[in-house]
């Protein structure tokens, strides 16, 4: 029963990156419409946040102060400080730079887990995993044209986006002992909203209201809010607090091999062969990762 109940959490998160690899394509959209990445993420999270408040506990505060503030900390990390940085290195840096670095999230996590939780082990095979994982991304991010032009303002701001996802892991790791998830995660969007704030004057803020009347829009801004945003970081942080942190981050690595399908098939982008075998490596490199899983909390 216990091995059903965790397979069953490794499909949720097979499901969960799946719909995270669409996304692009649906941002794409938005920002093609006059759209920012900031506009979105504003978006995103408020109605995600007004849509989750009717299903989640209506307990305002956490237990005590210092899990209220580490429940700040979770939406910071994993709200705005990951958007944010995320979405201005795409300003500063290749696409292909970003997508191969925010990949590095599950390797920090498991460094991050042995740093942070000394009780801890992280198995060679899902090291081993990660890095086979991590090389089948490369060859999909760079479509066969092996050329890294390197930016360091935007790649420093994509690591510091990598790392906060993993600390958002973290976080979660901690507060799912003693919290439910719909309350964890109700509090992440009211303060993913409240910690880009301060980011708001320096950063192309200034949303066109009109533009929602373009169905394109709407519905595109719809599937971010209730699904790639309320419904999927309900079910990532059930994920994580069912089969760890370290285990759950491992199928980032599935977003760009998503990404490259979803915009072959939307977008009608090519599809070579190096990009098939970063697919096959990446397959691979998860199914090695997730070998003789055993429970990371």
């Amino acid at each position: 029963m216990v091995l059903k109940r965790t397979f069953l959490f490794h499909l949720v998160a097979l499901a969960t990156v799946a719909i995270w690899g669409t996304t692009f394509v649906s941002t794409k959209v938005l920002i093609g419409s006059g759209m920012t990445p900031v506009d979105i993420f504003v978006c995103r999270f408020v109605l995600a946040y007004v849509c989750i408040w009717f299903i989640a506990p209506k307990k305002l505060f956490a237990d005590s102060w210092r899990d209220e503030c580490w429940l700040a900390a979770a939406g910071f990390c994993g709200g705005a400080l990951y958007f944010v940085t995320e979405n201005t290195a795409l300003e500063w840096t290749l696409v292909s730079n970003v997508s191969l670095i925010v990949c590095i999230s599950p390797l920090l996590t498991a460094f991050l887990v042995i740093v942070f939780y000394r009780t801890e082990t992280v198995r060679k095979t899902l090291l081993a995993g990660s890095v086979m994982a991590l090389v089948g991304v490369a060859l999909v991010v760079f479509n066969g044209h092996f050329i890294l032009e390197l930016s360091p303002a935007g790649d420093l701001l994509t690591v510091v986006a990598a790392l906060s996802w993993a600390f958002y892991c973290l976080i979660l790791k901690r507060l799912d002992v003693h919290y439910p998830t719909l309350f964890i995660t109700r509090k992440v969007f009211f303060y993913g909203v409240v910690t880009v704030l301060p980011f708001l004057p320096v950063l192309p803020f200034g949303f066109d209201w009109r533009v929602l009347a373009r169905t394109p829009v709407w519905t595109n801004l719809l599937f971010l809010s209730l699904v790639a945003s309320m419904l999927c970081f309900i079910t990532w942080n059930l994920v994580v607090r069912e089969i760890g942190a370290v285990l759950a981050t491992n199928y980032i690595y599935l977003v760009p091999l998503v990404a490259m399908l979803t915009s072959a098939v939307v977008l009608d982008e090519p599809v070579n062969a190096v990009m098939l075998l970063g697919c096959a490596l990446i397959l691979a490199g998860v199914f090695l990762g997730q070998r003789r899983v055993h429970r990371d909390k």
